[in-house]
């Protein structure tokens, strides 16, 4: 029995693919960022709601519930697809739900003073999660190779693809934990912090498309890379990370006040 529980668990998890996710050091990382810039407001109304766990402990909680057929109405909230040549809006949104209309139900359910305490922290969960998915710049890329999925890379001579270099390979090959490298991101002041801020997040996908670009135009497909790829992108992968704490922070604080 425990056997097919496995390979039912192992199948499930398939079907959503296992690669579309930061990796969970990632996901860890941007809550840790995003703890130093809440508000106290915030801060203690979150700690309520978690029971006081960090935002870092709970930041994978998206990618947690994948295994259970209760949530997969879910499963199309972790990115958005799109054509290449358009911008997110301008073609019609996916039935499934994506990215930004599952953020924007977050929100509204969090904000909501109706919400069963239960249920804001359920969407607050997935509101961190989404946040960490949004600044991952393949949650953005195009529909036709699902992100990525379909690029089929080498990374270090294992199989790969470019969606799975950048939600796994190259952190976890980093070989940092999470705390260390939410440490060793560069120091921002003030003035830095708010224009980091900027925008919402219908500037911020745009902003992630714009890099996915970029990354569909570093490799082709079959390439072999390793350190000379990792060296070159690795402060664009520190870039992201630190971004997406420091607006996660400034999402929450907008919420709780």
């Amino acid at each position: 029995m425990k056997r097919l529980t496995l390979i039912l668990f192992l199948a499930f998890q398939a079907s959503f693919g296992n690669d579309m996710v930061w990796s969970k050091t990632g996901h860890r990382v941007i809550g840790e960022v995003a703890e130093n810039y809440l508000s106290r407001k915030a801060r203690k109304a979150i700690a309520k709601l978690l029971n006081g766990q960090s935002l870092a402990a709970i930041s994978n909680f998206g990618d947690e519930i994948k295994a259970d057929k209760r949530y997969r109405e879910f499963s199309a909230w972790h990115y958005v697809n799109f054509p290449e040549d358009k911008k997110y809006g301008e073609v019609p949104p996916s039935k499934y739900g994506d990215l930004i209309t599952g953020i924007h139900k977050c929100i509204s359910v969090v904000k909501d003073q109706n919400s069963p305490s239960g249920q804001k922290a359920f969407y607050l969960k997935l509101l961190v999660h989404l946040i960490g998915d949004l600044h991952q710049p393949m949650h953005v890329g195009r529909l036709k190779d699902r992100g990525g999925n379909d690029l089929q890379v080498q990374w270090f001579g294992r199989e790969s693809n470019l969606h799975k270099i950048w939600d796994l390979n190259m952190i976890e090959d980093y070989g940092m934990s999470y705390t260390e490298l939410a440490e060793k991101l560069p120091k921002i002041n003030k003035a830095q912090v708010k224009e980091l801020q900027k925008g919402d997040i219908y500037d911020w996908v745009e902003e992630s498309r714009d890099i996915a670009n970029l990354l569909y135009a570093s490799v082709t497909a079959g390439e072999k890379i390793g350190y000379g790829y990792g060296y070159k992108w690795w402060g664009t992968v520190e870039h992201q990370l630190q971004k997406g704490g420091v607006r996660l922070a400034a999402v929450l604080n907008a919420i709780f006040g």
